[in-house]
C-alpha cells in the first residue's frame, strides 16, 4: 500500500514537472518569436536542452553579440542532434565561430552557406599585405558608457552619439538595455569625452534614436528613431527605423520631420551627408535591393526636395548586410559590411571615388577590424585621425579612436615587364611564378596586354621570379627582402627565343620552331638509328641538355610510295626509335613526343606514287624536330 502510495506521488510529481516545462517552453517560445532575447535566454538556459531549446537559445546569444556563449550552443547542438540544417543558422554558427577564432571550422559552414571558397587565414595574411594603412586603437575615455556608438563631429570640438546610458525601467527586450537616446557632449584631447547630456525632447522620444549627423553649417540635423508604429514582419510586430531631419531654429532644435522615403513597412538608417549638402547616403531593406540592408544614395535638391533613393549596386551592395555608411570630405566612402569574406561580424570596407564613380570595397584590415562587429568609422582624412564604433569588447558598444599610418607591407613588391630580349617587344601571354627559396610556387600569374607582373612579398625572405612563355629560355632572377635587400623590386624579364638564341633552331613555313638537322636515313624496311643518325641526334641532345626546359615532338613523314597504312607504321616506328635513342642519351622522357604521320605531310605536290622524280619523293621523307615548349 505504501509503496503503491508511493508510486503514485512519484507519477503524479513527474507529470506536474513535465507540464511545468511544457508551459515554460510555450512562454519562453513566445518571448523569442516576439524577438525579447535578453528575457528569453534564462528561461531557456534552464529548460531541458532539447533540440528546440539549443537553436533558440543560441540564436538569442548570437542576436544579443554573446557570441561566445552563440557558438557554444551551436556546437552542443551539433553535437548532440547533427548537422544544422536551417540555412540562416548555419551562417549564424560560422560568424559565431569566427568571433572565437575557430577559422577553420568556421570557414566550413560559412563556404557551405555561400556556396564559394571561404578561407579565412589566408584572406586575413593576403590582407596584412595589402591594406592600404595600419591603425592603432585605444577606448575613448567616456564616462557613464553603456553601449554608446554612432559618434559624428558637430560644431569645434562637440561630439554626439547614441547611448542606453540612462537610468530607465523601460528597457529594449531584444538586448536587456534601457531605450537609445542622442547626447552631445564635448571632445576633450581628441581622447575624452565629457559633459554628455541628452538632446532636447524635441529630439529624444521614449522610442530608439541614434546616428545623429550634421549638414557642414550645423543648422540641420539627420538622425534614426524606430517609428511608433509597429508592422507585421514574418508574423512580428516590429516598430521599422526611419530618418528623421532636424533643423536649428532660434537656438532649439525643430521642425522634426520623418524623410518622404521613409516607411513604416521597411527601414530606412544611418544617415550620411556629403561635405557641400548636396547628397545623402544611407542604409535601408527597402523592397528592390540585393538582400539584407542596401546602401543607397539621394540627391538633396535646393528647395529641400529628394531625388529617388538609387541602389548603389552590386559592386557594394551584398545579400547581406551593408550599413553605417560615411562619406568623408574628400568623397571616400566608408561603410560596414558581414557580406564579404572577412574577420567576422561586420568589417569596416572603404571605396574610393574615382571619376566621379566609386571603384569596389577594400578592407581596412587586421588593426581595425576585429572578429566581432566594427562600425560607424568616420575620418579626418588631413589629420589622419579616425573614431568608430565596436562591441569586440565583452559585446558592449564602445566609441574607438585611432591613428592610421601608411602599411609598410603594401611596399613590399616585385613589379616587372616582360619582353624579348632582341626586338624589346613586349610578350603578352607570358608565365611569370614567384617562388621562394626552395623553389616552392607561391604564385603566378599570365600577363596582360601590358605584359606586367606584380606580386606582393613579404620581409625577410628570398624569392625567385621565374619568366617562361612557349618557345622561349625561361629566366630566373633571385632577389631578397632581408637586411641586405629592398621592400620593393623591379625585374625586367627579357626572354630570349630559342630561335634567336641558336643557329639551327629556325621557323618553318608554317610557323612552326624546329631544330634543323642534317637528315636522318634508316636502312630499308627497317627503324633502326644507324651511327651516322646517331651523330646527327647528338646534336640534338647537346641542344635539349643545355636547356633543360626544352620539350620536343619528334615526327616521322615517308613520301607516297607504297601503301599508306604501311607507310604510316614505318614512320611510327622510326618516330619512336628516334625518342628512344634520346632518352638512352640522359634526356627525359616527359620532355620527348614521338609521332608518325606517313605521307600524310608532304612539302611538295608528290601525293601518289609514280608522279615525281626520286629527288622530289626524297624532299617528303624526313625526320622533324619541333619545339613545344
Amino acid at each position: 500500500m505504501r509503496s503503491t502510495l508511493y508510486i503514485t506521488i512519484v507519477l503524479l510529481a513527474g507529470s506536474f514537472f513535465a507540464s511545468a516545462q511544457e508551459y515554460n517552453l510555450r512562454q519562453t517560445n513566445k518571448l523569442f518569436e516576439n524577438r525579447a532575447y535578453s528575457e528569453a535566454i534564462p528561461s531557456y538556459e534552464k529548460l531541458e536542452p532539447t533540440q528546440e531549446v539549443l537553436q533558440n537559445l543560441a540564436d538569442s546569444y548570437y542576436f544579443t553579440n554573446r557570441l561566445d556563449d552563440a557558438a557554444a550552443t551551436y556546437d552542443e547542438l551539433v553535437s548532440k542532434y547533427g548537422e544544422i540544417a536551417d540555412t540562416d543558422r548555419i551562417y549564424r554558427y560560422g560568424h559565431s565561430l569566427l568571433a572565437v577564432k575557430e577559422y577553420k571550422k568556421a570557414d566550413q559552414y560559412l563556404k557551405f552557406y555561400l556556396g564559394s571558397s571561404w578561407n579565412t587565414e589566408e584572406y586575413i595574411y593576403e590582407l596584412n599585405k595589402t591594406t592600404p594603412h595600419v591603425f592603432d586603437v585605444v577606448a575613448l575615455d567616456n564616462k557613464g558608457s553603456k553601449s554608446d556608438f554612432g559618434m559624428s563631429m558637430m560644431e569645434g570640438d562637440r561630439v554626439a552619439f547614441a547611448s542606453s546610458r540612462q537610468s530607465s525601467e523601460d528597457v529594449y527586450s531584444w538586448n536587456g538595455l534601457p531605450y537609445l537616446d542622442l547626447y552631445e557632449a564635448r571632445l576633450e584631447n581628441g581622447t575624452k569625452i565629457v559633459g554628455a547630456k541628452a538632446f532636447p525632447a524635441t529630439i529624444n522620444t521614449p522610442n530608439h534614436e541614434s546616428n545623429a549627423v550634421f549638414a557642414s553649417d550645423g543648422k540641420v540635423m539627420y538622425f534614426n528613431r524606430t517609428s511608433e508604429k509597429r508592422t507585421k514582419v514574418d508574423g512580428v510586430k516590429v516598430a521599422n527605423i526611419k530618418i528623421y531631419r532636424a533643423e536649428m531654429v532660434d537656438g532649439q532644435w525643430s521642425n522634426v520631420t520623418a524623410l518622404p522615403f521613409s516607411s513604416d513597412t521597411y527601414n530606412t538608417q544611418h544617415p550620411s551627408v556629403s561635405k557641400n549638402g548636396r547628397h545623402l547616403y544611407f542604409s535601408s531593406d527597402m523592397p528592390g535591393g540585393y538582400g539584407g540592408f542596401d546602401l543607397y544614395q539621394v540627391i538633396i535638391n535646393e528647395d529641400g526636395t529628394y531625388s529617388e533613393p538609387k541602389n548603389m549596386g552590386a559592386a557594394i551592395n551584398t545579400q547581406f548586410e551593408e550599413v553605417f555608411p560615411y562619406i568623408s570630405k574628400i568623397n571616400t566612402l566608408y561603410f560596414s559590411s558581414n557580406g564579404r569574406p572577412g574577420l567576422g561580424g561586420l568589417d569596416l570596407y572603404r571605396v574610393d571615388m574615382i571619376n566621379g564613380k566609386f571603384g569596389s570595397p577594400i578592407n581596412l584590415g587586421t588593426t581595425i577590424n576585429s572578429s566581432w562587429d566594427d562600425f560607424a568609422y568616420i575620418v579626418d582624412e588631413n589629420k589622419d585621425m579616425a573614431y568608430f564604433s565596436s562591441n569586440k569588447d565583452d559585446g558592449i558598444d564602445k566609441i574607438y579612436r585611432t591613428s592610421r599610418k601608411e602599411n609598410i607591407l603594401t611596399k613590399y613588391q616585385v613589379a616587372g615587364i616582360v619582353r624579348d630580349s632582341v626586338s624589346n617587344e613586349l610578350l603578352p601571354g607570358s608565365l611569370v611564378t614567384l617562388m621562394d627559396e626552395r623553389g616552392t610556387v607561391l604564385d603566378d600569374m599570365i600577363v596582360g596586354e601590358d605584359a606586367a607582373y606584380l606580386f606582393k612579398i613579404d620581409p625577410n625572405k628570398k624569392y625567385t621570379v621565374r619568366g617562361t612563355r612557349k618557345l622561349y629560355i625561361p629566366v630566373n632572377v633571385d632577389f631578397s627582402t632581408d637586411k641586405d635587400g629592398k621592400i620593393s623590386h623591379d625585374i625586367y624579364l627579357t626572354l630570349l627565343s630559342y630561335k634567336d638564341a641558336e643557329e639551327q633552331i629556325k621557323e618553318d613555313r608554317k610557323g612552326d620552331v624546329q631544330v634543323q638537322l642534317d637528315k636522318i636515313y634508316f636502312d630499308f624496311d627497317e627503324a633502326v638509328i644507324r651511327p651516322q643518325a646517331a651523330e646527327t641526334l647528338d646534336e640534338l641532345v647537346a641542344i635539349m641538355k643545355k636547356y633543360p626546359d626544352m620539350e620536343i615532338e619528334v615526327s616521322s613523314h615517308t613520301d607516297a610510295r607504297g601503301p599508306e597504312e604501311y607507310n604510316l607504321m614505318l614512320s611510327k616506328r622510326r618516330a619512336k626509335s628516334t625518342v628512344d635513342y634520346l632518352i638512352s642519351q640522359g634526356i627525359d622522357e616527359s620532355r620527348l613526343r614521338s609521332i608518325g604521320y606517313g605521307e600524310m605531310q608532304p612539302l611538295n605536290d608528290c601525293v601518289r606514287g609514280g608522279m615525281c622524280s626520286d629527288e622530289e619523293y626524297d624532299i617528303n621523307r624526313r625526320s622533324e624536330f619541333k619545339i613545344i615548349q
